[in-house]
């Protein structure tokens, strides 16, 4: 009975911090990849470098995006950080 006092203060931590810091950062993830699956054609992002774009064709790991009228480069999805709303 004495050991499962001693560790109940942990447990109790450690509710905490699942529920503080693990758990929304799951759904935050979870967000991100449903996100990511849902680009098309004709959506405008933001890279994690800072570029607006637009998509112009999406692949399996990466997507093509128009920077500006004439240039057209090829991006890895892992690297859109949220699509961009008019």
């Amino acid at each position: 009975m004495e050991a499962a006092g001693q560790f109940l203060p942990l447990i109790f931590l450690f509710g905490i911090f699942y529920f503080l810091i693990i758990r929304p950062q799951q759904k935050q993830q979870k967000e991100h990849t449903a996100m990511l699956d849902a680009l098309k054609k004709g959506d405008k992002i933001l890279t994690t470098g800072g570029l607006y774009a637009e998509i112009i064709k999406v692949e399996e790991d990466f997507i093509k995006i128009k920077l500006n009228d004439t240039s057209i480069v090829k991006l890895d999805r892992n690297f859109v950080n949220r699509k961009v709303e008019a």
